[in-house]
């Protein structure tokens, strides 16, 4: 059947958005490498930003053959935990999906497996970041995926056969990408244990800060930049009209996500800023940055069906969530250099939650339904629609950490037991860029004492042995 002018130029104009929209979130890994590079020590730059490359390029490979297919498969075998066909994009494209949807979910695929670099940071073999990469941009992140976003899934809101009636709402992934992220950086970091020295004979914390506070502040705004095609974007589809109003369609809703994104990272930076103030006793630009990636976190999940003030309270909270968890994590003795545990793991449980409490009626009808009249769905909790929705948060929030850790935990574990895991010690000392990768990622090196490049590196060695 031959497709009218307009419905191409409807389509055309989805597929720029949607092609637009990834081109954003791809930005991100940019954001993610110079916020670790910044964040860790200047010894181990070049090996954090190679982490980053190994993300992508190796993220690429595993989610072309296998990645999406668990995501998306919806073949005669489909089932609600785990998707069975497009393996290596086969029919693809088709009615459903097409090769730009695909490149959209790629660049959110890639996403997790830098969440979780960043935990392991400055003490990690460069193999097992190859082989973790893989495993979870491969495997362990598509089907959670599965389980929410594809119409199959046994937690989505496009299902047949609703959770609680519900189904989870997890719109552009505070539970799926970052949870799943955080969760899994969780069992690396613990299972690898601390940096050398970072806790002292008594076990009370040593500061280990970032080496260039202009590269974390450069990666928040990249970020920033990024997440406006995350949440915005996860619309799909910018031409898509309501039926009950003449003057609103997704294009209205794209815009209110993008200002509910922005007032949830504005409200946690400010919190932080002013939280952190009156803890540690000054004005601490990384710990803002840090704070405004956990407002972007929080709100991730519901930043389509909530209205902008609540966004307020997302990121306000989400700010207290991070301070919260990371005065534990010193006092429980664990090391994340990025504190992407606690920012991503945290922050994302909150927003899960915080979804279930905020989200109204119409939005979620716009978002889930394109806004048709005469559909009735749960709601949040606090705007009057019932337990419905929160219980699904809540399961949702149970049921990622459960998997990853079946998951992911065992994979460290194994790695660790095979001793590719964690560098020795030596190696940890001088850094990993002069010991893995060569030399240094800046022409001087700031620590007197250390060699400059890989050769005297290796004499070093060799005059210890």
């Amino acid at each position: 059947m031959e497709v009218s002018w307009e419905a191409s130029v409807t389509d055309s104009i989805n597929t720029v958005y949607l092609l637009f929209s990834a081109y954003l979130v791809f930005v991100m890994q940019l954001g993610f490498a110079m916020l670790c590079a910044g964040s860790v020590r200047a010894k181990n730059a070049m090996n954090i930003m190679l982490t980053n490359v190994v993300d992508a390029v190796v993220g690429s490979i595993s989610y072309y053959f296998f990645g999406f297919a668990f995501a998306f498969g919806s073949g005669s075998a489909s089932n609600p935990f785990i998707g069975t066909d497009y393996f290596a994009l086969k029919d693809i494209p088709n009615s459903t999906y097409d090769y730009s949807y695909f490149l959209y979910q790629w660049a959110f695929a890639i996403a997790v497996a830098g969440i979780t670099s960043g935990s392991i940071a400055e003490r990690t073999q460069f193999s097992a970041y190859l082989i973790f990469s893989f495993f979870l941009t491969g495997f362990v992140y598509p089907v959670v995926v599965h389980w929410l976003w594809s119409s199959n899934g046994w937690l989505s809101p496009s299902s047949s056969n609703l959770l609680f009636g519900s189904g989870a709402i997890d719109f552009a992934g505070s539970g799926v990408v970052h949870l799943v992220g955080g969760i899994a950086g969780l069992w690396g970091a613990f299972i690898e244990g601390p940096r050398v020295g970072r806790f002292d004979a008594f076990g009370k914390p040593v500061p280990m800060r970032g080496h260039n506070a202009t590269l974390v502040v450069l990666g928040t705004f990249l970020l920033w930049f990024g997440w406006f095609g995350f949440n915005p974007g996860s619309f799909d589809k910018i031409l898509v009209s309501y039926p009950t109003t003449t003057d609103q369609g997704n294009w209205t809703a794209v815009g209110r996500t993008a200002v509910t994104t922005t007032l949830a990272g504005s409200a946690a930076g400010i919190a932080t800023l002013f939280g952190r103030r009156l803890i540690v006793g000054h004005w601490d630009a990384l710990d803002v940055c840090n704070g405004v990636l956990g407002g972007f976190v929080a709100i991730t999940s519901g930043c389509s069906v909530v209205e902008p003030w609540a966004a307020i309270v997302c990121g306000f909270f989400s700010a207290w969530v991070l301070i919260g968890l990371n005065i534990l994590a010193l006092k429980l003795g664990f090391d994340d250099p990025l504190e992407a545990t606690q920012l991503h793991g945290g922050c994302g449980a909150w927003g899960l939650i915080f979804t279930g409490l905020f989200a109204k009626e119409e939005f979620v009808v716009q978002a889930y339904d394109s806004g048709e009249s005469g559909v009735v769905r749960p709601y949040g909790l606090f705007m009057g629609g019932g337990w419905g929705l929160i219980g699904c948060q809540v399961v949702e929030v149970l049921a990622i950490i459960c998997w990853v850790s079946i998951t992911m935990g065992p994979l460290f574990y194994a790695l660790h037991k095979l001793k590719i895991l964690r560098i020795s010690t030596e190696e940890e000392v001088a850094g990993l860029d002069i010991s893995s990768h060569g030399g240094y990622a800046y022409v001087a090196h700031p620590d007197e004492g250390h060699p400059r490049f890989y050769a005297d590196y290796m004499r070093l060695q060799d005059q210890r042995t």
